[in-house]
């Protein structure tokens, strides 16, 4: 999950479909960051080790209608185009992907493990996640990050995710001409990027949320360390929808709006009132979920919000949440402590931005390392 000297990551299926690699972020090759949406892919070439990760290449594309649904890669042969021509039109040179899969398709579980002398933690969990897994263990690819050790016992989380569903990231990558190197979860990935770019006191509780086009993750994390995590089943693409069945407008004008483009000023006041439903109802949504999980976590006031994720950009939303949440509320700066290549368009990048939290996240992710 962290990289401050913590236990190693969790996240990561190294040797897809083995045990997760253990990674701590030595290697200073060039590496592709791949998030792969259902509305878009998101693309960073970044070189240099971990903790100090240069963007070199930066892009997006949209993903064809229904080719990832149900947080699932449904057409392998259409993700894999549009990774393609990203990968061709940016003049991208690596060839080792690191990218993610969606967390409501991932079991995270935490277990108390009872340890006897000499044994091997990694065999004894390999035994017991069969007791914590709600899956048939030859289905799935599991992970797992130790919390805590003692000499009797180890308190450990354990990460798994069904063989098929990662699959159909990794043939899309392999299709493309690339190498998936490391498969990590969202959640952990926004980690990764709020530690590279903030600081967080010891008592901080910081809520990180990516509003993506059809859902939005949350993770919660106390001192830099992620205490919770969860989803919600709303994002963006609700309202996009909204504005193009209600106004009868395109998809790209609808999604133009909800960026704060005018259409002119009849058209406009229409898009604000289907904007300030959308947002409300999104407000409310994660908001609901954000408080729950928050109880479950901890009882400490929340210090700040930081939001991500091409539907963080819809105009009020991050007002609305800090009305509800009763809290700062701010979007991320996932470049604040990123060194960008000279050759970059700064402008684009930064237009890019809100989008990039979990690709940045992706980016401080190297394979290999033990």
């Amino acid at each position: 999950m962290g990289r401050s000297g913590r236990s190693r990551k969790a996240g990561g299926f190294g040797g897809l479909g083995a045990t997760w690699s253990k990674l701590t972020g030595r290697g200073t090759g060039s590496y592709i960051a791949l998030d792969v949406g259902s509305s878009s892919v998101k693309l960073l070439e970044v070189r240099g080790p971990g903790g100090s990760p240069e963007i070199v290449r930066a892009g997006m594309a949209p993903v064809p209608e229904g080719a990832l649904q149900n947080n699932t890669v449904q057409d392998v042969v259409a993700v894999s185009e549009v990774i393609r021509r990203l990968v061709d039109g940016l003049g991208v040179t690596a060839r080792q992907v690191v990218t993610a899969v969606p967390g409501p398709s991932v079991i995270i579980k935490k277990a108390r493990l009872a340890l006897r002398p000499d044994e091997d933690l990694e065999t004894l969990l390999m035994i017991e996640a069969a007791n914590f897994i709600p899956e048939n263990i030859e289905n799935v690819s599991l992970d797992y990050q130790v919390l805590s050790h003692e000499e009797t016992e180890a308190e450990v989380l354990l990460v798994a995710v069904r063989k098929d569903i990662l699959s159909g990231f990794t043939m899309a990558i392999a299709d493309a001409g690339l190498e998936p190197a490391i498969v990590d979860v969202d959640y952990f990935a926004l980690e990764n990027m709020y530690e590279l770019n903030y600081d967080c006191g010891a008592d901080d509780v910081v809520a990180l949320i990516n509003v993506g086009s059809r859902y939005s993750s949350i993770n919660i994390v106390k001192g830099g360390v992620s205490t919770t995590t969860g989803d919600v089943q709303a994002g963006g693409g609700e309202i996009t929808d909204t504005l193009v069945s209600s106004l009868g407008l395109s998809y790209d004008d609808a999604e133009q709006a909800q960026s704060g483009a005018s259409l002119g000023t009849e058209m406009d006041a229409k898009v604000r009132l289907v904007l300030e439903r959308g947002v409300a109802e999104l407000a409310d949504a994660i908001n609901q979920s954000l408080r729950f999980l928050w109880r479950t976590a901890s009882d400490e006031p929340l210090h700040a919000v930081l939001v991500t994720g091409g539907g963080a950009r819809v105009p009020g939303l991050l007002e609305s949440l800090s009305t509800r949440l009763e809290a700062p509320v701010e979007m991320a700066n996932p470049f604040g402590r990123v060194q960008i290549s000279r050759s970059l368009d700064a402008v684009a990048l930064e237009e890019m931005a809100p989008s990039l939290g979990v690709a940045v996240g992706l980016g401080t992710r190297r394979p290999g390392d033990a």
